[in-house]
């Protein structure tokens, strides 16, 4: 009766050890959605004339609609004036003309691409690139510039003889192309401040000289941007930890006609840690860093023993290339905390991830977020 009292209580004991511990994880859950955004800066136009001579105002008005947290799509409308130079005979020549430009642009968010998304984050970056025309017009002043070159020069009133030899007049509609990069601060919920830089690139005779090549103007602009409606819901979920095992030391009662205290050697088995991570993220919490602490000391102890370290991600969440890249992040990570904090040298670590299979070692979701160390 003694002995099956102590069995039940060792398997009471046991239990408690197992059971599983909670955690609260943040999830963003992204909303197409449009916006607006109004800006205004300056333009150079590439020429062989100083700075000063070849800048303009510049204004820009943009709407645009995020399909998916990385693309996106808008329509800008770049305006206001252009600016040409040319020195001949120790004569300097300027003149200017008006233009409007509207294009279609891919936008690609390289902040939530190869970080993952999380709106809530103080700066992003897009990479954008389009196609559109160019419709320019009031070239008065290209064709007075040339009147008073001829008159000063004396050569014939022939086309070969200008020293603008693409010159134009009316209105003149071209294709124009552009690439660039913008950075965004969010301010409030709903509204954004950045900066944007784009090149772009037009047929030669846009500032009507002939040069054999493309012609180039640079904008750069400051702005705000509104976004209407909300951008994401937040959903925090309670997930249960699985039950790390545990050493438990076993007493055996002999009964003999003398008593006598009968030792059991401890068993060397198979040590495992579960490091979990928030979504999308690759750093190691204070909560977790202590399972990676104690990964290192039961290496310390054992120093004839190996850990393999496998990083996976959710599946559910990102696209494949990200998921990859994130799983190997996630085990390096629990990698160099071994190596770096804690002494544990690096031919005793063996880094793996998740492969194109996208293996899922837990049923729920939010627990794939996780590197698994083995050691044996």
């Amino acid at each position: 009766m003694k002995l099956n009292k102590i069995l039940l209580t060792a398997s009471l004991l046991a239990g408690g050890l197992c059971a599983n511990a909670q955690e609260e994880v943040t999830e963003y859950v992204f909303q197409p959605n449009w916006y607006i955004q109004a800006q205004v800066g300056g333009q150079e136009t590439l020429g062989e004339g100083p700075f000063k001579d070849l800048f303009q105002p510049n204004v820009q008005l943009t709407v645009g609609h995020n399909f998916n947290p990385y693309i996106g799509a808008r329509l800008a409308i770049n305006a206001w004036s252009s600016k040409g130079t040319s020195k001949i005979f120790e004569n300097r020549y300027k003149w200017r003309w008006n233009y409007v430009a509207p294009t279609v642009d891919a936008v690609f968010n390289m902040t939530n691409i190869l970080g993952g998304y999380n709106p809530e984050r103080l700066v992003e970056v897009d990479l954008i690139g389009g196609i559109g025309v160019n419709v320019a017009w009031g070239n008065d002043q290209a064709k007075a510039a040339n009147d008073a070159y001829m008159a000063m020069s004396g050569l014939p009133n022939s086309r070969e003889n200008y020293m603008l030899k693409n010159l134009w007049d009316g209105t003149k509609a071209r294709f124009v192309g552009q690439f660039g990069f913008d950075v965004n601060f969010n301010v409030a919920k709903q509204v954004q401040v950045g900066l944007e830089l784009m090149a772009n690139v037009l047929p030669d005779g846009y500032n009507s000289k002939k040069a054999g090549n493309a012609d180039w103007y640079f904008n750069g602009l400051v702005g705000v941007k509104y976004t209407f409606g909300p951008t994401y819901t937040k959903n925090v979920k309670t997930i249960n930890v699985p039950c790390e095992p545990q050493i438990v030391e076993k007493v055996v009662e002999k009964i003999v006609e003398k008593r006598v205290e009968v030792p059991v050697p401890a068993k060397e088995d198979q040590m495992r840690r579960d490091v979990f991570f928030k979504i999308n993220r690759s750093v190691i919490s204070n909560t977790e860093m202590a399972k990676v602490q104690a990964v290192a000391d039961y290496m310390k102890a054992h120093p004839n023993k190996k850990v393999v370290v496998t990083g996976y991600a959710d599946k559910g969440t990102g696209t494949l290339s990200i998921n990859l890249r994130l799983s190997a992040k996630r085990a390096q990570a629990v990698a160099n905390a071994l190596v770096k904090k804690y002494g544990i040298e690096k031919d005793r670590i063996i880094v793996k991830s998740m492969g194109e299979a996208l293996e899922q070692p837990f049923p729920d979701p939010v627990q794939n977020r996780v590197a698994i160390c083995i050691v044996d």
